[in-house]
């Protein structure tokens, strides 16, 4: 007789689940009973935030949702903080936990694990959060679970099965699983995006994280209108190396001018977010009066006023766009004015960071294609204000949105699991790396080919670097970090230390692609924070 649990197993894989994240307890072994012969890959993180992460990482990587199982109570509450990062990032994300037997829900009667209400907990940030409370509920429940991800802005989902139901047998009548249908794009919104593209004189393309996948046909569209292409952080190398590419922030006045100068701005999977648009938080973000918004979420196209709000996805609805515009006269000053913007911006961001910029460009050379996963750490922020990236999708970060720290060890992982032909380097600051460095012995379990770089300033310098500028005493912000090179001893990985200089980086990179399996590099990098007065 097949369990509750067994049947949530065999319904993953119907869904295409390949790899789930997680800590098994007692609550969920009855969730474990059918994960050995089900041919779904578990992967054992050290701490169920890094289960979260892992899972983001993955999804972000292979397109797919990212799947973690946890236990009720502390086990869930420590995957809110990756939930919290793929919501804001539109991540698709399944957090499967346990919870206490039916009956004693919400009564306190002092069991493990116990909430006073775990589905709220997980509501405040889960789009939805289901119970199976008996084996009838299961597929209706999956397939709520999985809707956001078939149809609208993905990001996490929950379910719980309480301790008592998980091994009951499953004796429901098999039904088909309801998929939700995708709509199809209004041919008339397609129709009077593609009119006003084709009449605009300096149009141009904002792009976000729904456009990753969009990148051939953005291309195409951007040529055709001769149109420069914006790219937010989690758009990065949809327009690697091209004259109409832009891939700096849009909260950098050079960016907003060029925005500012469009007559008809088309904004693609991006939610025209504050810490994309607006991160130095002056209230405001560019003037777009002839927007067209292309989006999945009808919520999220009624959040900015849109001269034209067009719900679908990206790739289908640029490729209809595309068919539409023929014989176009292009106005041929698309690629002079994405040269202006991209010289003001590398002006404007600075010395510092154009220095910062410099390494990344090593970096991104002596490792080709490579997937980046940042922490929130000065080369993060530094390539955040402008990085042009190989390899659409294959940069990002918790430095925007939700900003959680020690994200990017976790994610890496994740990252590399979905891809293990991709080289994965992991920037991370030693501040960040100390929320989750022990997850880097799940990348030893696994043998994955990812390249830890640790930026080492000995503390929070951005922090640091705020305080003293509002005139705060600088307190809290010099964490002693690890000896790194012990560390990666203590995880019998290969260790090298360098300064932070673009030749030395790179060639340590490109060394490390020799070597099997994960291994760690340490950046000396000045704390400039070490002096406040």
């Amino acid at each position: 007789m097949t369990s509750v649990g067994q049947a949530l197993v065999a319904q993953l894989v119907e869904r295409e689940v390949d790899t789930a994240f997680g800590i098994p307890g007692v609550h969920t072994v009855e969730l474990y009973r059918g994960l050995a012969d089900s041919g779904i890959r578990h992967i054992t993180p050290r701490h169920e935030q890094g289960a979260g992460f892992m899972a983001d990482g993955y999804a972000r990587v292979s397109g797919k949702p990212g799947v973690a199982f946890v236990i009720t109570g502390p086990g869930l509450a420590n995957t809110l903080t990756a939930m919290g990062q793929a919501r804001a990032d539109s991540v698709p994300m399944l957090v499967v936990s346990g919870v206490n037997a039916l009956d004693s829900l919400g009564l306190g009667l002092g069991h493990l694990h116990e909430l006073p209400d775990q589905r709220a907990m997980a509501r405040t940030v889960a789009l939805i959060s289901e119970r199976v409370e008996d084996d009838a509920d299961l597929t209706p429940a999956l397939d709520r679970a999985f809707a956001p991800f078939r149809s609208g802005r993905p990001g996490p989902t929950h379910i719980e099965i309480p301790l008592d139901v998980a091994g009951t047998d499953y004796t429901a009548s098999p039904i088909a699983s309801t998929q939700p249908t995708d709509h199809p794009v209004d041919p008339k919104l397609v129709a009077q995006a593609a009119e006003m593209l084709a009449g605009a004189k300096a149009p141009i393309i904002l792009t976000g994280g729904g456009a990753r996948w969009a990148s051939e046909a953005i291309q195409l569209l951007a040529e055709k209108l001769d149109a420069p292409v914006v790219q937010t952080v989690n758009a990065r190398g949809i327009m690697f190396d091209h004259p109409l590419g832009v891939p700096a922030s849009p909260s950098l006045l050079a960016v907003r001018e060029l925005i500012e100068s469009s007559d008809v701005v088309l904004a693609v999977g991006t939610e025209l977010g504050q810490t994309d648009y607006d991160m130095y938080a002056t209230g405001t973000i560019s003037d777009m009066p002839s927007l067209i918004r292309i989006d999945l979420c009808p919520d999220q196209l009624a959040r900015h006023t849109a001269k034209l709000p067009i719900l679908g996805e990206a790739s289908r609805t640029i490729e209809a766009i595309n068919e539409l515009l023929k014989d176009i006269v292009k106005a041929e000053n698309g690629a002079v004015r994405a040269s202006t913007a991209r010289q003001k911006a590398q002006e404007e961001i600075g010395p510092e960071m154009r220095a910062l910029c410099a390494i990344l460009d090593a970096a991104r050379t002596a490792v080709p294609e490579a997937i980046m996963v940042g922490d929130s750490t000065y080369a993060i922020y530094a390539g955040n204000l402008y990085y042009d990236h190989d390899r659409p999708g294959g940069w990002f970060n918790a430095a925007t949105g939700f900003g959680a720290l020690g994200y990017g060890i976790p994610a890496a992982i994740g990252a590399s699991l979905a891809d293990r032909s991709a080289p994965v380097i992991c920037i991370a600051g030693d501040g960040g790396a100390q929320f989750s460095l022990p997850e880097i012995m799940c990348a030893v379990d696994e043998k994955l080919p990812i390249t830890f770089l640790i930026w080492n300033n000995h503390g929070y310098q951005e922090i640091a670097t705020s305080m003293q500028a509002v005139g705060v005493s600088v307190l809290g912000c010099d964490p002693t970090p690890p000896d790194f090179e012990h560390v990666a001893r203590s995880y019998d990985i290969p260790f090298r230390r360098v300064e932070a200089d673009p030749a030395a980086i790179a060639d340590a990179l490109s060394s490390a692609q020799t070597i099997d399996g994960p291994r760690l590099i340490e950046v000396r990098a000045p704390n400039q924070s070490q002096n406040p007065q």
